[in-house]
């Protein structure tokens, strides 16, 4: 239960996500208040919406466009926020969806995936496949779901995308991991054109290059064990260290080609470093297309969309979603 806390005892700080006390209550540091999605955007021209007469909340996001008839790439993306914080919803990511869409120009569909404590793990990564199917069910002529006019008017069902960032970049991965290596079609017999995946929440028991920080390494086990106490090899999971001992085969990968951006003060970074190297190596039928941006910490892109090396991964992750 979130709480204030006034009278309670601190029992385990784990800025800056959440604080969490001896009663059983907790406080979410950072707050994602809800801003109302805008038609016509002064600065990029993106209209947004609300998507709520779903299980799984949305929000969808169509850059300007000339022609009412035209198709453009569809990217299904998960927000940041270490599986505990954030929103599709909050003001950060109305702007950063906004920047991607229009250099992209590209229908995002911003998933509203469970968190943690409240809902731990696997809640987000069932989430993610149910917000894959409900896509992909707007090419089936019999079916129960409600059909949103602008993915089915707008969506090339030919280029369908799989992103997110930090949190998201980690539910990204697993979920193309899941399509990869299930047996069974996805409705309408769809594919994945790529996976980008963004600064990624990646973690393990043994350190690569250097990467261990003590209070960073600390924090990166309590946040994973918080929000997944049950997963099965701890820290070293696939779900959270795809490169562990005895992981699945990285070649079951779904799709032809992957992005995978880091940034070079991020903690994150020389693992996700040696994972796109394995990609490589795996034997995976696709193209690894690995970017580091300089000077930059944790998704500092989401933050600030407008600053320069903001605008430089944004345009690369664009130039990605169109490249043939």
């Amino acid at each position: 239960m979130e709480t204030t806390a006034a009278s309670s005892k601190l029992f385990s700080d784990l800025s800056p996500f959440i604080k969490l006390y001896t009663d059983g209550t907790y406080e979410r540091i950072t707050d994602s208040p809800y801003v109302p999605p805008i038609l016509n955007d002064p600065i990029t021209g993106v209209s947004s919406k609300d998507v709520t007469n779903t299980s799984l909340p949305a929000r969808i996001f169509l850059p300007a466009i000339s022609d009412r008839d035209e198709k453009i790439p569809i990217v299904l993306y998960f927000h940041a926020g270490g599986f505990i914080t954030g929103s599709v919803f909050s003001e950060t990511d109305l702007r950063y969806m906004n920047a991607l869409s229009s250099e992209s120009k590209s229908l995002i569909i911003a998933v509203e995936y469970r968190l943690a404590p409240e809902h731990r793990l696997p809640a987000a990564y069932e989430d993610s496949w149910a917000a894959l199917e409900w896509l992909c069910s707007h090419v089936l002529d019999n079916t129960h779901i409600t059909k949103d006019p602008w993915i089915s008017n707008h969506g090339d069902f030919n280029r369908i995308y799989i992103a997110g960032d930090s949190a998201g970049g980690n539910i990204a991965h697993n979920l193309a991991m899941r399509i990869g290596s299930n047996s069974n079609p996805l409705p309408g017999n769809l594919k994945i054109t790529g996976v980008i995946i963004s600064q990624p929440y990646f973690w393990g028991s043994v350190e690569i290059g250097g990467e261990f920080d003590k209070d960073f390494e600390k924090q990166a086990h309590r946040v994973w064990n918080l929000c997944y106490p049950d997963a099965p090899g701890g820290i070293d999971c696939p779900m959270i260290n795809p490169i562990a001992a005895g992981a699945p085969n990285l070649s079951q990968l779904a799709g032809p080609k992957l992005l995978v951006a880091v940034s070079e003060k991020d903690g994150f970074t020389a693992r996700t470093a040696a994972y796109a190297a394995e990609v490589k190596k795996s034997g995976w039928n696709g193209t690894v297309e690995f970017v580091e941006i300089k000077d930059e910490d944790h998704c500092f892109q989401i933050m600030n969309p407008e600053a320069p090396n903001s605008k430089f991964l944004i345009k690369k992750m664009a130039e990605f979603i169109n490249s043939v």
